[in-house]
């Protein structure tokens, strides 16, 4: 999958593609249908596949002191946009210009002018230019009068009516929800990071962990978690490394701020089952499974050495259902 910084940084050989336009934050199962509708319109026609997406997000522009709430950064949507048939991603900055553009110059400017677009898929709620003013009606009158076609999909639900949403999946995984969640992502919710070096306070305990910074994340519910760990190599593609890591663990991790210790930020700290190596400045992909408690303080370290064990323990059973 090629990486093109916005319409300016797009070879002409890639004009003419079905382009799926949206946030993509998780790359959800709604999403997922979106992308996949667009994938059979370009091999209908044997046309470029991309997805066009906005960085930072729009929200982080328009509602700037709003708490950490990204589903999957830039790195882990694009591995799941090039898992899903993407060809091309198109990443427009989200800036103030962007912000204050109107809906028929976005499509002028961006969509035709710079892209140069044969056919745009788009969710049943999108929304784009200056007070979100464009609909999918007007991209429709747009595209029947500039020449290129417009798919509406819409909108995707599970067997019970629910919606499949980023705000559905943000709400489960803040209640610690994290089978509900998956089930709208379609995979256990993950975070990546760099290990960094930490006090190793739980060697000393003895249970050592790998420590990721949470980052622009969302924080779900602070508390224990069973997790699978992914150990990424190094290779020169850095999606494919990300898609196929070389090996994976189980293990018990705490995402939260330890509260005998208070830390001044969350953080994740996962434990690794039956696995000795060092892991400092390794790419890790930790999938949450699931939620075991809410964080706790304890009388001693005796009693939160106890808790620990518990913890594995009940991590291991919930990673063999």
């Amino acid at each position: 999958m090629e990486i093109f910084r916005g319409p300016a940084d797009l070879p002409p050989a890639w004009r003419g593609s079905v382009l799926a336009i949206g946030n993509f934050d998780g790359v959800h199962r709604g999403h997922r249908l979106v992308l996949s509708t667009a994938r059979a319109v370009a091999e209908g026609g044997d046309w470029p596949l991309g997805a066009m997406a906005f960085e930072p997000h729009p929200r982080s522009l328009t509602r700037p002191d709003d708490p950490p709430f990204r589903l999957t950064l830039f790195d882990e949507r694009s591995r799941l946009l090039r898992a899903a048939g993407v060809q091309m991603h198109v990443v427009v900055t989200f800036d103030r210009h962007l912000l204050e553009m109107s809906p028929d110059d976005f499509i002028d400017q961006v969509l035709v002018s710079g892209l140069g677009v044969r056919h745009v898929v788009v969710g049943h709620d999108f929304c784009f230019g200056h007070n979100r003013a464009g609909t999918v009606d007007t991209l429709t009158h747009a595209g029947a009068s500039r020449g290129f076609g417009v798919t509406v999909v819409t909108k995707a639900s599970d067997e019970s009516g629910g919606i499949y949403s980023s705000t559905a999946a943000r709400q489960n995984l803040r209640a610690g929800r994290m089978r509900e969640a998956a089930d709208i992502l379609g995979r256990p919710w993950e975070i990546s990071g760099t290990v960094q070096e930490g006090d190793h306070r739980g060697r000393l305990l003895g249970f050592p962990t790998a420590n990721i910074p949470l980052g622009e994340h969302l924080r779900p519910a602070l508390g224990v978690y069973a997790v699978r760990v992914g150990i990424v190599g190094d290779g020169p593609d850095r999606l494919a490394a990300l898609d196929e890591p070389e090996m994976w663990h189980d293990g018990v991790a705490n995402l939260g701020i330890r509260p005998m210790y208070a830390l001044p930020e969350p953080i994740l700290e996962a434990n690794l089952f039956d696995f000795s190596g060092n892991l400092y400045g390794r790419t890790l992909r930790v999938q949450l499974i699931e939620f075991l408690r809410s964080e706790a303080a304890f009388n001693s370290v005796d009693a939160l050495i106890h808790q620990m064990h518990r913890d594995s323990d009940a991590a291991r059973a919930a990673l063999a259902e």
